[in-house]
């Protein structure tokens, strides 16, 4: 029975949609990866996690579509799966010599960067799924297996936290009256 089903979605049906999948939507999951986590590296190991196991649920996926939310979800598992692990934690190299990874090409407010790598884990990634991603509470909700109101005070204090941050570095507030 394995064989037939394996044998009624060949490699060449799958890989066509997939790659043009990877192809036009590498850069928001790494751009979202980046955001979860804070460092490059890293980010591009939970896109790779992620395209990974969507490659294996490509044939239930093509079929069922909704393909982001799938994939939105398991960049949100991964980095938590990750953050869990106690050698994880660990950080390679001497803080004297190695540098860490480069911030993605166009987004130099250093501020903003460092206020989103102090937030907590949960409120980030609230975060960017809500104004990133722009989904709703519910859809934030669901992708994170948590409830609309965790959603929401998650979300009021990470961004209560960014104007606060913000506002110190002399970015925040000011920036948003000059527009």
């Amino acid at each position: 029975m394995r064989l037939q089903v394996f044998d009624s979605f060949r490699h060449e049906d799958r890989d066509g949609p997939f790659v043009e999948y990877v192809a036009a939507r590498r850069a928001v999951l790494y751009r979202t990866a980046y955001l979860i986590c804070g460092d490059a590296h890293r980010a591009d190991d939970l896109v790779q996690v992620a395209l990974a196991k969507a490659y294996v649920a490509w044939p239930r996926l093509a079929r069922v579509g909704n393909v982001d939310a799938y994939v939105r979800r398991i960049l949100v598992n991964a980095h938590v799966d990750e953050t869990r692990r106690g050698w994880r934690r660990e950080r390679p190299g001497l803080p004297e010599i190695d540098e860490p990874a480069p911030v993605p090409r166009g987004e130099d407010n250093e501020e903003l960067w460092a206020a989103l790598r102090a937030l907590a884990p949960g409120q980030r990634r609230a975060v960017v799924l809500r104004h990133y991603w722009g989904l709703s509470v519910e859809e934030t909700a669901a992708d994170l297996g948590v409830s609309p109101g965790t959603v929401k005070s998650q979300t009021s204090d990470a961004l209560a936290r960014l104007r606060r941050a913000l506002s110190e570095a002399g970015t925040g507030a000011d920036h948003d009256r000059a527009r």
